[in-house]
Parts: C-alpha cells; sequence; structure tokens
C-alpha cells in the first residue's frame, strides 16, 4: 500500500489495453487522484458517420463543423467510460479531454507538467494504439517525460496480476545518478512495500548496501555483457522469480535517437518485460 495518494494521469483510448491499465495502476496506487486523459484527433469520425454527414450537410465548412461536433462527443463520451472504470476502481477521478494533431506521446508528458502530476499511466499500446516515428506512443511519453512513467503491458497473466497488490518492487541499480533517482522514486511512490536493489554484472549475491537496503547482485548467464538487451533481461528474469509487482528503472535522459542508438537499459526493459516498467527521468521537479 502507499502511504499517500498518488497523484497521476492515465492514458485512456477505450482500448482493451487502456482499461487493463486502469485495474492494474489502481491495484499499484489504490485511492488515486487520477486525470483519465484522452486526447483525440479532429476530423474523429468513423467512415460511416462521415457519410452520413456529408449528406445531411451543405457546402464543406458546414461538414467540417458537424465532425468536429460529432467527434468532440464521442471524445468526451470516451473519456467518459474511462472515468466511470477509474472510480469504479476506487480513484478520484476525472476526464481531461485534449486534441492533438500528431505527437500524443510528447503532449501526453507536456500535459504532466500542465496538472501537476507525479506519475503518468500507458498501457504498452499507448494512447491510441498508433506508431509514432521512433516507435510507440508509450515510448514516446517515456522518452519526453519528466516525471516518472509506469508503463502496463497487456495482457498480465493471472500471476502477475496477482503480484501488484503486495509484490516487491524490484530496481535496476548501477550507481549513477538515473538509478539513484529511480530508488528515489521507488521508495516515495511504493512507500512500506519491500524494495530491492539489483545490479547486472559478472557475480552473484550481495553487494554492498544503498539506501539501508543490500543490493542483490545478478549475473548475466552467459549473455552478451554490458547490453542493454542482456541487463534488462536479467532484471524481468529476477522480478519473475521474486513474484514482483513493478520493475523501476532509470532514464538516462529525453533524447529519443540518443536511447535507440545505445540500446538502453530503459527501452530494453520495457520491451521485454511482462509486468508493470516504471521509467524514472533523471531529472524531475523537485518534490517528485
Amino acid at each position: 500500500m502507499t502511504g499517500h495518494a498518488a497523484r497521476l494521469i492515465l492514458g485512456f483510448d477505450g482500448s482493451p489495453a487502456a482499461t487493463a491499465a486502469i485495474d492494474a495502476a489502481a491495484a499499484l496506487f489504490p485511492g488515486a487522484q487520477a486525470g483519465i486523459v484522452h486526447l483525440w484527433t479532429p476530423p474523429f469520425a468513423s467512415d460511416t458517420l462521415r457519410r452520413r454527414l456529408w449528406s445531411g450537410t451543405a457546402g464543406v465548412d458546414r461538414f467540417v463543423e458537424a465532425v468536429e461536433r460529432e467527434g468532440a462527443r464521442e471524445a468526451e463520451r470516451v473519456a467518459g467510460t474511462g472515468v466511470v472504470l477509474a472510480r469504479a476502481a476506487g480513484w478520484q477521478a476525472e476526464a481531461v479531454v485534449e486534441r492533438t494533431y500528431g505527437g500524443d506521446g510528447v503532449q501526453f508528458a507536456e500535459l504532466a507538467e500542465k496538472l501537476d502530476a507525479e506519475l503518468l499511466v500507458v498501457g504498452s499500446r499507448g494512447l491510441g494504439g498508433t506508431k509514432a516515428l521512433l516507435g510507440s506512443v508509450s515510448d514516446m511519453v517515456v522518452h519526453y517525460a519528466r516525471r516518472p512513467v509506469l508503463v502496463v503491458p497487456h495482457p498480465l497473466l493471472e500471476a502477475e496480476s496477482a503480484a501488484l497488490a503486495a509484490g516487491p518492487i524490484v530496481t535496476g541499480w548501477d550507481g549513477s545518478a538515473g538509478a539513484h533517482a529511480a530508488l528515489v522514486a521507488a521508495g516515495r511512490l511504493f512507500e512500506g512495500r519491500e524494495i530491492i536493489p539489483v545490479t547486472v554484472e559478472d557475480g552473484t549475491g550481495h553487494g554492498p548496501e544503498v539506501s539501508g537496503r543490500a543490493v542483490t547482485v545478478l549475473h548475466r548467464d552467459g549473455l552478451l555483457p554490458g547490453t542493454g538487451r542482456s541487463t534488462a533481461g536479467a532484471l524481468c528474469s529476477y522480478a519473475r522469480t521474486r513474484d514482483a509487482a513493478v520493475v523501476v528503472v532509470g532514464s538516462r535522459g529525453r533524447s529519443a535517437v540518443e536511447e535507440i542508438v545505445l540500446g538502453s537499459v530503459a527501452m530494453a526493459t520495457l520491451h521485454h518485460a511482462y509486468r508493470p516498467v516504471l521509467v524514472v527521468p533523471r531529472s524531475t521537479p523537485r518534490g517528485r
């Protein structure tokens, strides 16, 4: 159980992945104050609806107005559905509906600043199930957010879902500023839970303590040393053996190109973990 009601925003597009993200995040952050965010891109309407509007509207300008009106109405309905689900899960939830003209991941990250959310939540499909230039919407949120981002994969197996309520928190540790920020965020967001710092190198057992916690040392088991993929694989395997609720990793920065070229542990963990991953940026606003 967390020691306070988290303030978060969650991307909701009505998909099964977004619905599952509400359920998972509610188990991790009971009683949260949540903004259920739906980003919509005008003209938002199905082909059938557009044909109906076109046949009943005189002129292009009237048609555009009608499509925008119906699109806004549909966006409010989708967001409202998310709010109903979130409140049923025990959250204090309100709808946040915003227009977007592309760059959904960046806009969602900016909303966290505008609304002063301490946490962003997205399903693994992203906000709209679309692909951005450099990856999925959830990837772009992680790249550009200045606050911790929880990415919930879909679907979760029964054991993975069961671990959400009380499972330990596995946190990647390499002594860097990013790892320190991740450990601090894990302790704050998951107050009262067991936090397990884990380092991956050519050894086993326990290393020195950090923040009063013993560091578990993992062996790469013959995988290529020093790569983000090998480190992420070891972290995820260990999280599975411990029935961890979440894997927490630090991010090296906000440059999407740099992260892709270098193959960061954070991105590799996102793409290989079968449980929620919390990515913490190296620099966060004070008190976050």
